[in-house]
């Protein structure tokens, strides 16, 4: 009843705008002084002209639109329907003028020109003005009771570009946000002075303090989602100085990848500070390597093979296969993937990729066209005091899937490595490298395109960096980093993952793709940051903590080595070595010397074989003992971890 009712009520509001847009037409047109017979015309033909009207409005669709959630697009939607109504008013009195010399009656329905362009103006004006002081009444109205309880918090915010028009825009439908917009701030001098979406460009970020103190804002909000991080880590240090917390809408990533609205606004995070360009992909190319096809990730549950899971089933594969061993890591992340995408077929399948009889039983029943092999041991340390389980695991269970690929006619297989595969100083960087050498060699055997992809530390994944540092600075410090000149190259686990997608299509087989890292960061610098980012003062309310270096770390690392000439592809952040794969009957002795050193995996013997198949592999000058490793051992210096692929 009352939906009916409002649609009455909204009928008579229409027609009444139209009849008295045409009335005051005609009055504008003599001003106010109409001549007796124009009256009559006027009474004469302002119903046919307001039911012709309302006809074209209703035949465009106007009178389904919300009049609470108007918006740009519904009021383009009536200025063509008005126009369009205007034009068919013109040409019918113009058909009139011709006739009335032949019929004079007609005279009655010719109506003046200036009449006719003034109504199109004014049924514009009034057919969209009601519909819009709806909006401002509602929107008023739901403010004001929202915030009964709570004024809004005045907001200054940077950045005036297309992020900023957005955040203006749910600010303003959306009062629970509980922002109030003084103005912005913005680099762009032509911009200042303007005013967008309503809201003030107040002038440039280096005036933050001066401008925030005389609008009285009491935060501030970047809203520039691709700005790259030392932008953000200007303003945020800006903001520091002023006494003003700093928060910042979700990157290009967060907001490609599904996972959160333009809205959810969060404090700066680290990853804010290390964000980079966002990458721009080929998604054709992935879509048709992917799409309709079955498609099988190993260490589905980790940080690196959950998250490739997520971005492949965005390409809408036929069938997603999960292979996980941790229960609960594959129940997350299955579930997660059934929420998002219910309309495909998730398959989790509990599974070690060290059962080579589950594997084949998986790739015999699904018959996957694509792999993702994400499945292995990372921690360099661990791996120091474990150097058996990085040679089962790295090299001989990714050559059990590797295989299994080759004898079921794989389209596709990637292998996720590390930088630490480079001219490695630790068992998990030599074994990574060992089964690189093993897929390249494959690839030259194979129909199976078997390519590698190889990059450095993820911001986010499991042990690395940013938790362990959260942890520290939680628990009151100190922060412990092992080098004052450890550097490292960081990326985000989405970009990764978008490039790993990127070179799996691109890839002809025996490849070694290098991802473009950046800039390599210091630890240091990564710490001091977090810390001041956690409200604390580095050296002062969290000590740094230097505990030297610990077996098989290196100052720098690598993403290629000289010998392999990595070239640049067709996407600029990609990079393909050109090192030639190792003979077939080499990389076989290799495999035989490490399977007979597993009967007794000591280190020095695992150490000895590996360096026979990995010449550059070296250790650093310094004894191998537990206490080289600060205790307790899982607080593991991120610096050392590898972000190549995940561990189950």
């Amino acid at each position: 009843m009352r939906r009916h009712v409002l649609r009455l009520s909204q009928l008579a509001i229409d027609l009444a705008v139209l009849a008295l847009a045409f009335a005051a037409a005609f009055f504008m047109r003599f001003d106010w002084r109409p001549p007796a017979d124009m009256v009559g015309r006027l009474a004469l033909t302002a119903p046919y002209v307001v039911l012709g009207e309302y006809l074209v409005l209703w035949a465009a669709g106007i009178h389904k639109f919300s009049w609470r959630y108007i918006g740009l697009r519904e009021v383009w939607r009536i200025f063509v329907a008005t126009l369009f109504g205007s034009v068919i008013l013109l040409w019918t009195r113009l058909g009139l003028a011709e006739l009335q010399d032949s019929y004079a009656y007609l005279r009655h329905g010719v109506i003046p020109l200036g009449v006719i362009a003034t109504n199109f103006v004014l049924v514009f004006l009034g057919i969209a003005g009601v519909r819009v002081l709806r909006r401002i009444l509602g929107e008023h109205l739901e403010s004001r009771a929202i915030h009964a309880d709570r004024e809004p918090v005045p907001t200054m915010l940077v950045g005036a570009g297309a992020g900023g028009v957005l955040m203006t825009k749910e600010i303003a439908n959306r009062p629970d946000l509980g922002l109030r917009a003084v103005g912005f701030l913005d680099d762009d001098p032509g911009k200042v002075g303007t005013i967008v979406n309503g809201v003030p460009v107040r002038g440039t970020t280096d005036r933050l303090a001066e401008l925030c103190e005389k609008h009285g804002a009491q935060q501030v909000l970047i809203t520039m989602a691709s700005a790259p991080g030392s932008t953000i880590r200007r303003i945020s240090q800006l903001a520091e100085e002023a006494g003003l917390p700093a928060k910042i809408i979700p990157g290009l990533f967060e907001i490609a990848g599904g996972r959160v609205e333009l809205a959810r606004i969060r404090p700066v995070a680290i990853e804010d500070l290390l964000r980079r360009e966002p990458v721009e992909l080929d998604s054709e190319a992935i879509a048709q390597d992917l799409r309709e096809r079955v498609v099988l990730v190993t260490g589905a549950g980790g940080s690196i093979g959950s998250e490739i899971c997520r971005q492949v089933a965005a390409f809408e594969p036929s069938r997603l296969l999960l292979v996980e061993r941790a229960e609960n890591n594959l129940f997350e992340i299955h579930r997660e993937l059934v929420r998002r995408h219910p309309e495909l077929e998730i398959v989790p399948l509990i599974g070690d990729v060290s059962d080579r009889e589950r594997m084949r039983q998986v790739f015999a029943t699904h018959a996957p066209y694509a792999v993702f092999h994400a499945a292995a041991h990372k921690h360099v340390p661990m791996m120091e005091w474990n150097p058996g389980e990085a040679i089962k695991n790295n090299v001989f269970w990714t050559k059990t899937v590797a295989d299994l690929a080759h004898d079921h006619g794989v389209g596709s297989f990637v292998m996720i490595s590390t930088d630490k595969a480079v001219n490695p100083t630790s068992v998990m960087g030599a074994s990574k490298r060992v089964a690189e050498m093993y897929v390249q060699a494959l690839a030259s055997r194979s129909d199976t395109r078997f390519v590698t992809v190889r990059f450095g530390n993820v911001l986010g994944s499991a042990g690395s960096v940013i938790p362990i540092f959260r942890q520290q600075i939680a628990s009151g410090g100190p922060v412990t980093v092992t080098h004052p000149d450890m550097r490292r190259y960081f990326m985000t686990i989405p970009e990764a993952c978008q490039l790993v997608l990127q070179a799996g299509s691109m890839g002809e087989g025996g490849e070694i793709f290098v991802l473009d890292m950046g800039e390599p960061v210091k630890i240091v610098d990564l710490a001091r940051d977090l810390i001041r980012l956690s409200g604390f003062r580095p050296d002062e309310d969290i000590a740094i903590e230097f505990t030297g270096m610990r077996p098989g770390e290196k100052l720098f690392e690598e993403l290629s080595t000289d010998a392999e000439h990595a070239d640049k592809t067709r996407h600029p952040k990609i990079f393909v070595g050109r090192r030639e794969a190792a003979e077939w009957s080499a990389v076989q002795r290799h495999l035989e010397a490490l399977e007979a050193c597993l009967e007794q995996p000591t280190r020095d013997r695992v150490v000895a074989v590996l360096q026979d198949c990995v010449p550059e592999y070296e250790e650093p000058a310094r004894e191998l003992s537990a206490a080289a490793v600060p205790v307790p051992a899982p607080v593991l210096e991120p610096a050392s971890l590898a972000a190549s692929s995940v561990a189950d």
